[in-house]
């Protein structure tokens, strides 16, 4: 039993209530609820205007006992308090000693309470001089820009939306329900990890893992089975901090620190598969994504993956393993990575993975997540060099979809006549193929050079238009722009006649490591303006394999 005496600011005296804590039938509060279960504390409040008294607002009046009813019972409203595992998982922690009880039941262990000290970079967290060691303009250094700051910016934007959508930072487990990423468990991938492995990690799966696509698709099958596929491979946790690593330019040291480890983890482990686990092959191809954007060898891993695969039986059609959805898709990425178009310097021999292994799996519907198109589309692009033709693009008759990814696609669609014009000119082989009739010989689609040229960049700068207009529309279909935009500025005498659209292509560059090399061989190929020089053989020349996704 106890008083409680709450000042009103409508009453002229003060109302006191006598309340007792065994009993349910109160003076003038009529409960005052506690509930102390271990995992949450609920308090609830019923007032009753005292009668001797008018009060215009009972609220504030509740809110008033609910405040005093707390500090009374010794509750908190919100606790700042926990161990560092809670913290980070968000959960209310009951500061048990020397563990709480939480991690105690969870069976995970408990990080404990002591304080920790984060540095900060640079003289200053914000402002002119952010991130410098130096009050100086030219210790300033650069600033994220162009696909890392848009992605940053749109998820944020996406985040912030109140109309009921799902956010980036959700995503569909393997059951099929919504599920939040911070409520996934990341300590239990690799318990040795560092701090700053993790928050890599988490990194990764906040931004990174957004690059590989150029799709806006929730429902991604490769992030619900990350923690499986850690598992499965040793490997692959290190290629995810690598790559996360590989995003950013300012920590170029340690990126290749990580990736020369990851390497050889996946060497080694590659070396000692008698069967490619979905974890290796995954590790594998996010490998094969570090090389083709920063013009490091890769398709050398394609290759060994591949020879793998082939000698348990991956040319039988009816091999169960190639039937799961996952790893069907495993398959498809391995087909875009192997088309030769998409490639840059390429220093293996292609091997045909797409044509011979997604192409006949099943029937040409949908969209391929990496490069965004259909993949009726992409049959074509691995068809360059046996039966597609220029007027085999030319009549593409297209797919229903977003006005966003029709710029895409006719975009690449124009591309694809091109890159088959660019072979023609490049290569020494007749353009009449033997074995083929006349109806599948190389026809010449009807538009002049420039015309295409042109097409495809005003193709592209709707889409970048569109794209700010309508931000959340398909956040990652920017991903897919590289191929075009690179094909565009190959054709060197019209960018001769048009040096506004070398403007229109340096502009769009997006500061990342690709897009620097990229700009660099197009550079190069402008002052030879030599309209049959090979850029294959510069990358060659530069020891750069580059890719175009």
């Amino acid at each position: 039993m106890f008083t409680l005496v709450v000042f009103h600011h409508d009453a002229f005296l003060p109302m006191t209530f006598l309340v007792s804590t065994e009993s349910n039938a109160l003076a003038d509060i009529e409960s005052i609820v506690i509930n102390r279960n271990g995992k949450s504390d609920a308090l609830s409040v019923r007032v009753h205007s005292p009668p001797h008294c008018r009060i215009h607002n009972p609220g504030r009046c509740a809110l008033a006992l609910v405040y005093e009813a707390v500090s009374i019972f010794g509750m908190s409203t919100r606790s700042y308090q926990g161990c560092w595992t809670c913290k980070r998982r968000r959960r209310r922690c009951d500061n048990g000693h020397p563990t709480c009880q939480n991690c105690a039941q969870r069976g995970v262990d408990c990080e404990g309470y002591e304080v920790r000290l984060r540095w900060g970079s640079g003289i200053a967290s914000r402002g002119r001089f952010t991130g410098a060691d130096k009050p100086l303009d030219e210790n300033v250094p650069v600033r994220p820009r162009g696909r890392r700051r848009d992605l940053n910016r749109e998820r944020r934007k996406l985040e912030a939306q109140p109309n009921g959508k799902p956010s980036s930072s959700c995503f569909r487990d393997l059951n099929g329900v919504l599920v939040e990423l911070h409520d996934m468990d990341t300590t239990l991938l690799n318990p040795e990890a560092s701090d700053h492995d993790k928050m890599l990690f988490d990194e990764f799966l906040r931004d990174g893992i957004n690059v590989l696509h150029s799709t806006t698709a929730r429902d991604s099958m490769l992030l619900p089975r990350l923690p499986e596929l850690c598992q499965e491979s040793s490997a692959l946790y290190p290629i995810c901090l690598a790559f996360q690593l590989s995003l950013s330019a300012t920590h170029t040291a340690s990126f290749f620190e990580y990736f020369d480890s990851a390497l050889r983890e996946f060497r080694s482990e590659l070396a000692r598969s008698t069967t490619l686990s979905d974890g290796t092959l995954t590790a594998g191809l996010l490998l094969c994504s570090i090389g083709l954007m920063h013009g490091l060898p890769w398709t050398m891993h394609l290759e060994g993956m591949h020879n793998i695969l082939q000698s348990h039986g991956l040319d039988d059609p009816h091999r169960t393993a190639t039937s799961f959805k996952f790893r069907t898709h495993l398959l498809e990425v391995m087909g875009v990575m192997d088309l030769p178009c998409f490639a840059v310097g390429r220093q293996t021999p292609c091997i045909g993975i797409w044509r011979r292994y997604c192409q006949s799996a099943g029937p040409r519907q949908g969209i391929e997540p990496v490069t965004g198109l259909p993949r009726s589309l992409v049959d074509l692009f691995a068809g360059i060099g046996m039966e597609t033709t220029e007027q085999s693009f030319w009549d593409w008759p297209g797919e229903a979809g977003s006005f966003l990814q029709c710029y895409l696609w006719e975009a690449h669609r124009l591309a694809g006549i091109l890159t088959l014009r660019r072979n023609a000119r490049t290569s020494d082989q007749p353009r009449d193929i033997p074995g083929f009739s006349a109806w599948r010989q190389p026809n010449a689609c009807p538009a002049d050079t420039t015309v295409l040229v042109a097409r495809i960049l005003a193709n592209l700068d709707a889409l970048r238009l569109a794209c700010v207009e309508r931000p959340t529309e398909d956040t990652y279909i920017k991903n897919a722009v590289v191929f075009p935009f690179f094909v565009a500025g190959l054709e060197v005498e019209v960018m001769g006649r048009n040096p506004q659209w070398q403007s229109t292509i340096r502009n769009r560059a997006l500061s990342s490591k690709q897009d620097e090399i990229l700009l660099e061989l197009l550079e190069e190929i402008w002052q030879r303006n030599e309209p049959t020089f090979d850029v294959n053989d510069l990358a060659r020349a530069k020891d750069i394999e580059m890719g175009l996704l």
